[in-house]
C-alpha cells in the first residue's frame, strides 16, 4: 500500500492507521457476520460517499463465507467459559538462597471450555492473598453488573 503511486502525498502514519481501522471493520464484520445493510449503516456513519460503500459491500459479499470461516477458527465467536476452580494454599518458608520468607500464595487452577470447539488446557496462576481478595471482589462486581444488566 505505501508504494502506491496514489497515495505517495499521504502522510505514511495515516495510511497506516487508516489500512488498521478498515482492517478491524473487516474483522469485526466477519466475525459478526454482518449482512450488508448493518455495514452500510455503519460506513455512512463513518461519512463514507456512496460509490465506495457499494465497492466494499461488493467485495464484502464475495469474501464473507471464507473471512467468517478464518475469523471463527483464528479469533473464535465465544470467549472461555470456566467451569470450575481449584485452588490449594502454598507456604513458602524458605527462599532459593535459604533466607526464611513466611510467604503464604494461592495456587489457582481454573478449568476452561470454549463452547465451539471443545475444552482448553486449564489456566493457572499464583497469587498471594490481597491478589485474591483483589480477583474475588473484581468478579462479585462483575456478577452484579450482569444482573443489573439482566433486569433492565
Amino acid at each position: 500500500v505505501l508504494d502506491d503511486p496514489d497515495l505517495k502525498d499521504i502522510d505514511p502514519t495515516v495510511l497506516k492507521h487508516c489500512h488498521a481501522a478498515a482492517a478491524m471493520c473487516i474483522l469485526e464484520a466477519g466475525k459478526h457476520k454482518a449482512d450488508v445493510s448493518a455495514i452500510s449503516t455503519c460506513l455512512e456513519d463513518c461519512k463514507l460517499d456512496k460509490e465506495r460503500i457499494e465497492q466494499f459491500c461488493t467485495e464484502y459479499q464475495v469474501f464473507k463465507p471464507e473471512l467468517v470461516t478464518v475469523v471463527s477458527f483464528s479469533i473464535g465467536r465465544s470467549p472461555l467459559h470456566i467451569t470450575d476452580v481449584s485452588w490449594r494454599l502454598e507456604y513458602q518458608i524458605k527462599n532459593n538462597q535459604l533466607h526464611k520468607t513466611y510467604q503464604p500464595s494461592y495456587l489457582v487452577t481454573l478449568n476452561v471450555e470454549n463452547s465451539g470447539s471443545g475444552s482448553h488446557p486449564d489456566v493457572s496462576f499464583s497469587c498471594t492473598m490481597e491478589q485474591l481478595q483483589d480477583l474475588v471482589g473484581k468478579l462479585k462486581d462483575a456478577a452484579k453488573s450482569l444482573e443489573r444488566a439482566t433486569q433492565m
